[in-house]
């Protein structure tokens, strides 16, 4: 694969980004990917591992080494059919995905990994760009009908795969834009919303039909969770008129801190606020709308969902930003031999982070102080790792001035109420209980009810999401025809 010797040769090519004091000024990518020349040399350093565990580290199973060489050798138009052959959407994993198949790329072994990730991204752009990508209806239908409940990740992919297949296929969404979390969930300069608009209109010629504004089931009182819904679907209407349903809602269930304040104004999920943005660079026009301008933030939750909260408020016009982590502060540079091919615990420093953030780590909420009903502090104090437990640091106690509090903890489950509407049994995690196996699988206790995605495996990553929705996908083809001839 690529050039016997280029992993000797050349050096890992990073994609640039704009100057923070520029990208600060907009929401739009600013993200400066790979040219031809520079992709090519990437592909090039794929070394022709006898076992690419790269392949394996990928949870969609890329077949990476293929199209490394293919990118070398300038066939761009067979690397985006190889591409395509396991992952629907290249443009959103190019973007958004950590790259765990980096991780487990060989050459990270000793030196740095081949840029996979910055060449699926040149290989989609450019795939677009000459025309390449074009809808692919059924030579068939069927006369099968499925109704997909969510239109995230996991939802697109299944309903690609399925309309594919020759079913008739119905995409539920409670809120206005198809989309699901990469619609509200992700910023737009991570990933610009007219990439999931271009594949809802080649999806719509594949026949796929798409139903904004409407919940299933029934959302608990006072759930904070985005919904736009105007008109609602009992489970017992989609059981009768569909004849598989699958659930491919995302794990929207926050997770909360419930320490003393709770209840001062001030205080949201990171899922109140970064949506209402994104809304907003749409053109829409909200009563009101939480905003950092201003004001000193403190982001609780130290991971990618905290990261936008960085920067996103940072684009607002924050007088402070400030991140916490109630784990220790990891390496910065991983132990390789221990950890390859798994995906490694380091420090991770996002473009957000390096965009303006004080970050604390080992530091755990006691408490909210407010004055008038409103937050004006956190009151913290510092923990330690002791027999696998975090126990408190005692004289670490401090405040932290706050105008703003965003709670980024990750996300628990799926909304309960959804599940119990259909009455699928659930895991100990709350996710719905459904296995992956080859026969049966994705299968609920519910007849012909599915789940996949965030709705059975729990909060997880967008290309994970496209795996399950395409094995699901199969599972659902299988149990309609008896057979299928999608991959899995």
């Amino acid at each position: 694969m690529g050039k016997i010797t280029g992993f000797m040769e050349f050096e890992r090519i990073e994609e640039g980004y704009q100057p923070p004091a520029e990208r600060l000024k907009h929401y739009r990518e600013f993200v400066i990917g790979l040219d031809d020349a520079q992709a090519k040399v990437q592909g090039a350093r794929c070394m022709d591992c006898g076992t690419p565990f790269c392949n394996n580290g990928c949870p969609i199973n890329n077949i990476i080494p293929d199209f490394n060489d293919l990118v070398y050798r300038g066939d761009w138009k067979n690397a985006i059919a190889v591409l395509h052959s396991t992952n629907n959407f290249p443009e959103f994993t190019g973007r958004i995905c950590p790259a765990p198949c980096e991780a487990a790329c060989t050459l990270n072994i000793n030196d740095d990994p081949v840029g996979i990730k910055s060449i699926e991204h040149a290989i989609i752009d450019r795939a677009w760009a000459e025309g390449w990508v074009v809808p692919q209806p059924p030579k068939a239908k069927t006369g099968k009908k499925v109704a997909v409940v969510g239109s995230g990740p996991a939802g697109l992919a299944a309903a690609q795969q399925l309309a594919r297949a020759g079913h008739d296929v119905t995409v539920f969404e409670k809120n206005d834009r198809i989309g699901g979390l990469l619609r509200y969930g992700i910023p737009d300069f991570k990933m610009e919303k007219w990439l999931i608009d271009r594949r809802i209109e080649q999806m719509q010629a594949e026949g796929v039909t798409f139903r904004t504004r409407v919940l299933v089931g029934a959302l608990p009182d006072g759930s904070k969770v985005t919904n736009d819904a105007r008109d609602a679907v009992s489970p017992e209407q989609l059981r009768a008129e569909f004849d598989a349903v699958l659930l491919c809602g995302g794990a929207e269930q926050p997770r909360d801190l419930p320490v003393p304040g709770r209840e001062l104004d001030g205080i949201h999920f990171a899922m109140e606020f970064l949506p209402q943005q994104n809304k907003v660079n749409a053109g829409d026009k909200l009563k009101k709308q939480i905003s950092a301008a201003g004001k000193h933030v403190v982001v609780i939750g130290g991971g990618d969902t905290g990261s936008d909260c960085v920067g996103t408020s940072n684009r607002h016009g924050a007088a402070s930003v400030t991140q916490f982590e109630v784990m220790p502060q990891p390496p910065a540079q991983e132990n390789k031999p221990l950890t390859w091919p798994y995906w490694p615990l380091k420090l991770r420093t996002s473009s957000s982070h390096e965009e303006g953030c004080q970050r604390e780590f080992a530091i755990a909420t006691k408490a909210f102080v407010g004055k008038n009903g409103k937050v004006t502090a956190v009151r913290t104090v510092h923990v330690e790792m002791k027999d696998g437990k975090l126990v408190e640091i005692p004289g670490t106690e401090k405040e932290y001035k706050a105008d703003l509090v965003l709670l980024a903890m990750g996300f628990v489950s799926p909304i309960a109420s959804v599940l119990d509407a259909f009455g699928v049994e659930k895991d100990a995690r709350g996710n719905a209980k459904a296995t992956t196996e080859l026969v049966g699988g994705y299968a609920t206790n519910v007849p012909k009810v599915f789940a996949a995605g965030d709705m059975r495996r729990g909060q997880s990553l967008v290309v994970w999401a496209i795996r399950e929705g395409r094995q699901a996908a199969r599972a659902v083809d299988e149990f309609l025809m008896g057979h299928s001839v999608l991959p899995r």
